[in-house]
């Protein structure tokens, strides 16, 4: 016993050398969280748009051609294929599936310079591969959504981690003060819920912020009538008490994040009325992202894609959209067409435009779009005409913010079944994003219960994805 409390008073010595050797990697003014932070070292990206297709698109049936399926429509996946998965982390991805290819229903072809093969479900995106850079190598720790979509948004798969926005607003802060930092747009969130999305461990300023779409962006914004004139007054007054109450508790960040709170909200009162009002752009704007167009779902997420525009040009560091308007997505087990070409058509429009629009007035050059799925879509047909998960290989591209346009980054075996080139964690995409912002990817962390966290792992655990920034 005397060994064991020795032992427990040498962790608690060395984690405070660590700490000490390790001073707080971002230095913060706990009453003004979001100010803007110098990066490490010259970014390609200051903003970045994060669009996130829930419940598991299929990568074969979208943006990574495979004419072997075709061939092998209806047979049993060859030995020469299935045995190398099978003797990995990965095999999982045959349990729920027939042993039988099912062949994609939709048609690929190969558009603009950089031949880059779309297949008919995305027309619109289709004229714009020029500025994407594709990664087929994609890989997950779970075939399960839920901790899958958890990993992609913070790296691990098991909640209480702190979120890819909440990381980067951390690291750099904001630059406009009168909109929050981290910004979510959605109808219904992820799977996995507000996990993804959380600011973990992370001081609470960090949390993403739920703007609507419509109407005034954040419930109860504006004051009653009668209370408006004196609203300032009112807010000096709780400020000087607040900072009183704070002086005995330093370091107590929820108090920290509720002062700094008010102060937004207060600012947020006309920046947000004006940011959210969409109706400002002109008509053939709205009209592009299909603002007008007749289902009412594709309606909904151009407007997001619009906000999220409006928002990084207003200076909101991280904008992340969700394209779910209901509770299965993109989770196409059965019925693979008619699932699929729904949620394409909710999509396809909104981003291209998203794109075209940044492009136009240079946005693009600053802002990195990163959009993506928690898993892909199994070769093999699950029930009469589904996929099943597969988190052994899938598609995630990156657009702006200083990417290779129009690369090619990784490949799936011939079946797309599992990636076998260039294979790809989430967290080397997240080590890459935040050098696309000027973070070193190790160098960001915080301490909590005596241990240095990071967002892409333990050193050493991530490394940059070769050929994706240019």
């Amino acid at each position: 016993m005397g060994c064991g409390f020795g032992s427990v008073a040498l962790q608690s010595l060395l984690a405070e050398e660590a700490t000490a050797a390790h001073p707080p990697a971002v230095l913060l003014n706990p009453i003004d969280p979001h100010a803007p932070r110098l990066p490490a070292f010259r970014p390609r990206a200051k903003n970045v748009i994060f669009l996130y297709m829930v419940g598991g698109p299929s990568q074969i049936d979208t943006l990574d051609y495979k004419p072997t399926l075709a061939k092998l429509a209806g047979q049993k996946v060859p030995a020469s294929l299935r045995k190398p998965v099978e003797a990995t982390r990965f095999a999982n991805v045959f349990t729920g599936a027939k042993d039988q290819i099912l062949p994609s229903p939709w048609e690929f072809r190969q558009h603009g310079q950089s031949g880059l093969w779309v297949s008919d479900l995305l027309p619109h995106l289709s004229k714009h591969v020029d500025d994407l850079c594709v990664i087929h190598s994609m890989q997950a720790d779970s075939n399960n959504h839920g901790p899958a979509s958890i990993q992609f948004h913070t790296g691990e798969t098991t909640g209480g981690k702190a979120s890819l926005g909440s990381w980067v607003t951390y690291g750099l802060g904001s630059e406009n003060r009168n909109l929050p930092a981290y910004v979510l747009l959605f109808e219904a969130g992820p799977l996995g819920g507000a996990t993804n999305y959380s600011n973990g461990f992370l001081p609470t300023a960090f949390q993403g912020t739920r703007l609507r779409d419509t109407g005034p962006p954040v419930a109860d914004l504006l004051p009653p009538e009668e209370f408006a004139p004196g609203q300032r007054q009112s807010l000096d007054t709780l400020k000087a008490l607040n900072l009183r109450h704070r002086a005995s508790r330093p370091g107590y960040t929820p108090l920290d994040a509720r002062i700094a709170s008010y102060e937004l909200g207060w600012r947020m009162q006309s920046a947000a009325l004006e940011a959210g009002d969409v109706e400002r752009e002109p008509e053939s704007v709205r009209r592009s992202y299909g603002l007008d167009h007749p289902d009412k779902n594709t309606a909904k997420y151009a407007r997001k894609c619009l906000l999220a525009r409006r928002l990084v040009e207003r200076g909101v560091r991280f904008v992340q959209v969700y394209d779910m308007h209901e509770k299965d997505g993109w989770d196409a087990h059965g019925n693979l067409k008619k699932n699929h070409e729904a949620h394409a058509q909710v999509v396809d429009q909104p981003v291209a435009a998203l794109l075209a629009d940044l492009k136009q007035s240079g946005l693009l050059d600053s802002t990195l779009v990163i959009c993506g799925s928690e898993f892909g879509r199994t070769p093999m047909m699950q029930g009469e005409d589904g996929r099943q998960h597969n988190c052994a290989g899938f598609t995630v591209w990156l657009a702006g913010g200083g990417v290779q346009a129009g690369a090619r980054i990784g490949a799936t075996d011939e079946i797309g079944l599992m990636a076998v080139n260039q294979p790809t964690h989430f967290r080397d995409l997240h080590a890459t994003i935040l050098a696309a912002l000027g973070i070193q990817h190790e160098e960001l962390y915080f301490e909590t219960s005596g241990r240095l966290e990071r967002l892409t792992g333990v050193q050493n655990a991530a490394s940059l994805i070769p050929g994706v920034l240019a």
